[in-house]
């Protein structure tokens, strides 16, 4: 008897974690089926896709796609993700974007495969008790919480035996360089990452480290584990993904090369394990050396200043995550150094008046304000 196909639905399709999802789904076009598609402002992209993958249902944005029958426009993507003709849904939308259709979709009983980390962020609470309540599980697509849920297979339920987490860090584009010198790099030398191909705004992210900031707190929520048995620790090979160390002293790693479809093809299916040829193979004895350094915090000023505000909970998390959204957008549009990145962040956040207890609703906009006041504070800091 053949394996049922599972019917997916792709948020944030013409983004990079989007484009390589559907990588995965042409390796398995027997057992993965995309019945639903959610674009950004690529729309030719998008339109290619849906003559591809002749999806049911699509979610344009701000463009409308050409008139046709056999599919059919949906006005959001709570609509999309909570469809009955949906059985796994795949968040890779950027930002508050993703909130709403994730809390939809666990309520509605349906599996995420979430690449978003900011949902996790702002409104982790939330995100948790929708999954706990359904019985829908979170299935984690970054490489560093799939490496951490990979390890943790087999160990039971029982969180006691964790020591603690180890998230690995590339360091970004400028690794090698002091935070003074920084001060007139452009977006083209920021996005240059050494081992990884992501997404515009995950990749500046990943120059001031604020998306491993991010990902402490998304480890927090998904795993269950106190800030203080999170460490991070600089591995510029990328192969090792993050580790955990239980109580004997004992540590498992999760190694692979790095390529996003390999934790993308963990989560969309999920406990099982496929064969894909089209996908990269580690090999030991050509690897060489895999090495470690301790952070240093002065190369990287966004991620205690990050991590300390959303520590607080409320609404920080989110209005962290809205104003390091925008500084993001201000560096690549030329508008913002590279090194006024934190200082707006900062600024925006001291400006915040949190709501200690929120909704969903208080979340995105305390993210939203945090995005325009980040932009409004960040437009008179000229490149240098």
């Amino acid at each position: 008897m053949g394996r049922r196909v599972k019917r997916l639905a792709v948020l944030g399709s013409t983004g990079s974690i989007g484009t390589q999802t559907l990588d995965v789904v042409r390796a398995f076009p027997d057992e993965l089926k995309v019945v639903a598609l959610a674009g950004g402002r690529n729309h030719g992209l998008l339109r290619q896709q849906v003559a591809e993958f002749r999806p049911r249902y699509v979610h344009s944005g701000n463009g409308a796609l050409p008139n046709d029958d056999a599919v059919k426009q949906v006005d959001s993507l709570e609509a999309l993700a909570t469809s009955p003709d949906v059985d796994l849904v795949v968040v890779a939308t950027v930002g508050a974007a993703g909130l709403k259709p994730t809390i939809a979709a666990l309520r509605a009983g349906k599996p995420v495969a979430l690449a978003n980390k900011e949902v996790i962020v702002m409104a982790g609470d939330h995100v948790m008790a929708a999954s706990k309540q359904s019985g829908a599980p979170i299935l984690p697509v970054d490489s560093e919480p799939s490496a951490v849920w990979q390890c943790l297979a087999g160990e039971g339920a029982e969180r006691g035996s964790i020591g603690r987490l180890l998230i690995t860090a590339s360091g970004g584009a400028f690794r090698d360089r002091n935070w003074d010198s920084l001060s007139n790099v452009t977006p083209e030398e920021a996005l240059r990452h050494p081992t990884w191909r992501m997404g515009r705004k995950i990749t500046i992210d990943s120059a001031t480290l604020a998306n491993k900031a991010f990902e402490v707190v998304e480890a927090h929520y998904l795993f269950g584990i106190p800030y203080e048995k999170i460490d991070v620790v600089i591995h510029r090979q990328s192969m090792i993904h993050s580790m955990v160390e239980f109580t004997d002293g004992s540590v498992k790693a999760q190694i692979g090369a790095p390529d996003m479809r390999l934790p993308i093809q963990f989560a969309l299916f999920h406990p099982e394990r496929r064969t894909n040829p089209g996908l990269p193979r580690w090999d030991a004895a050509t690897t060489g050396s895999l090495t470690f350094e301790k952070m240093d915090p002065g190369r990287y000023p966004c991620f205690n200043l990050i991590l300390e505000y959303s520590k607080r909970g409320g609404t920080w998390p989110a209005a962290v995550s809205g104003a390091d959204e925008a500084a993001v957008d201000l560096f690549l549009d030329r508008k913002l150094p590279f090194t006024a990145i934190p200082e707006v962040i900062k600024t925006t956040l001291a400006a915040h008046t949190p709501v200690q207890s929120p909704t969903i609703d208080d979340s995105i906009r305390a993210a939203s304000w945090a995005h325009d006041r980040a932009i409004s504070s960040g437009v008179g800091r000229s490149r240098r």
